[in-house]
């Protein structure tokens, strides 16, 4: 992908962009009513759904042990 930095775009694309980052909306470029190009704004990457919470608990007790001696559990008799 071929790249160019902000400082060699004409100002009023550079206004255009400042703009779409600003709303989150898309920018689409057209030529002769017929869509050339959508510019979308770069969006941050929210946490991921898998591993979130990694390393973020704690075992404090026994979890094969019953929580209350209370219930009987046959598998364990």
């Amino acid at each position: 992908m071929n790249q160019i930095t902000i400082s060699e775009l004409p100002e009023t694309l550079q206004v255009l962009l400042y703009q779409a980052q600003k709303t989150g909306d898309s920018l689409t470029v057209t030529k002769d009513g017929m869509p050339l190009a959508v510019i979308h704004p770069v969006k941050k990457n929210k946490r991921a759904a898998f591993g979130a919470m990694k390393h973020q608990g704690k075992i404090v007790g026994d979890i094969v042990e019953p929580t209350s001696n209370l219930v009987v559990w046959d598998a364990l008799s």
